[in-house]
């Protein structure tokens, strides 16, 4: 497909005019799913024509991005304690995934809440492979994972590629149901209900002399894992941000946003939306393999239809259709719990009852995020600021008398 086949988006990359003037008027629309990806897809300050200290390149840029990132992750796993260490593991796969259902529902309009079955080809195929007398090096062993999941992706994005809105959730939702079943019924090979206990590989020599190099601390299990976490995170994060601002993401949005325009354009709709979700199913499949390795066991009861929708409310609190929204998302998926159960212990309450009060305030959370972020966290925060630098335009404008 030429570029010129490709229609111009309603919102993206190329469709900045169109937000900006809709938050220079200041006119919040209604419908917080258009407001939240349009939102997400505001143009940078660079492409906008704002000051910007990163490369014009956007190869360049997601690279000192990804190098900065990896400094960041440096500093954050050396300064904590093993626990953080332990949650910031839990963040990376969760982050992963929900980048990847970023690109599926945020860029091209697909809702999926069969996420958490795909994760478990990827921590199953893991612990296969794992479970080898002599297993294959571990980065193989994650790509091999990947690949698996992102052939049963493809298997259910052809499947699924007419379906829309209510009926593609509800496939996907007998996806999320009936997948985690398999492992009891091949109970020889899956472990049943019990899984199958995850060996995690001892990290390799080069892993203990660099972080005796960096802080002088002895390295453990966890932080290896947590290591081997970020290292996947940031990986993720880096192509799906290139792929979000390429030909590809622009077409996705077309095809979010015009279906009419893009079919009548030659863009074939079906095939583009099973690259969504093939792309969406290789990011579980490695989300699900570094899950596998952190929690040391792959099992039907770590994959349940709440995992999926718990991906999915990731995704709209974060911002839907931002990676940096499904980050935050994740972010609060780990930490308010044990946030609000220790809270809960400090007010009294035993720890039934406050390990009871942590689904109860996120879910308060995501009424109040709705209710005054319609946009997600990152969206509502975009839109504010592109609206506030339209009034100082329009009054800068105003007073030079243009």
């Amino acid at each position: 497909m030429s570029d010129a086949q490709t229609p111009r988006p309603a919102a993206g990359t190329d469709s900045g005019a169109g937000t900006h003037t809709v938050a220079a008027e200041g006119a919040a629309t209604e419908e917080a799913p258009v407001e939240a990806t349009a939102a997400a897809n505001a143009p940078s300050a660079q492409a906008a024509g704002g000051r910007s200290f990163l490369p014009r390149s956007t190869l360049l840029r997601h690279l000192l991005l990804l190098l900065l990132g990896a400094v960041a992750a440096v500093i954050i796993l050396e300064l904590t304690s093993p626990f953080t260490n332990s949650q910031l593991a839990q963040l990376s796969y969760f982050a992963i995934a929900a980048g990847g259902l970023t690109v599926l529902t945020g860029l091209n309009g697909q809702i999926s809440l069969g996420h958490g079955a795909l994760m478990a080809v990827g921590a199953y195929t893991t612990a296969l492979f794992l479970q080898a007398d002599e297993p294959l090096p571990l980065p193989l062993i994650m790509l091999v994972s990947v690949v698996t999941t992102t052939l049963v992706g493809a298997l259910v994005g052809v499947a699924a590629a007419r379906l829309h809105g209510p009926y593609l959730a509800g496939a996907t939702l007998a996806l999320a149901v009936g997948l985690p079943g398999i492992a009891i019924y091949f109970h020889g090979t899956l472990g049943g209900e019990q899984g199958l206990r995850v060996r995690a590989p001892r990290p390799p020599e080069a892993f203990d002399t660099f972080i005796g190099w960096v802080s002088g601390n002895s390295p453990s299990g966890t932080k290896w894992l947590a290591y081997v976490g970020a290292i996947c995170l940031l990986i993720t994060f880096f192509l799906l941000a290139n792929l979000v601002r390429s030909r590809i993401g622009r077409t996705w949005r077309a095809v979010r946003d015009q279906e009419v325009a893009a079919e009548l354009a030659g863009i074939n709709l079906g095939a583009w939306r099973v690259l969504a979700f093939v792309v969406s199913a290789a990011a579980a499949g490695l989300a699900g393999a570094v899950l596998a390795l952190v929690v040391r066991l792959a099992a039907p009861g770590g994959f349940t239809l709440v995992l999926s929708l718990s991906l999915l409310t990731a995704i709209v609190l974060g911002g839907l259709g931002s990676l940096v929204g499904a980050l935050l998302g994740s972010a609060l998926l780990v930490f308010l719990p044990p946030f609000v159960t220790d809270l809960g212990a400090d007010f009294g309450l035993n720890n039934t009852e406050a390990a009871q009060l942590a689904p109860f305030v996120y879910g308060v959370v995501l009424i109040v995020a709705m209710i005054f972020a319609p946009a997600g966290f990152v969206g509502t925060v975009r839109m504010r600021w592109l609206t506030a630098r339209a009034k100082r335009a329009a009054a800068a404008r105003a007073s030079t008398g243009g």
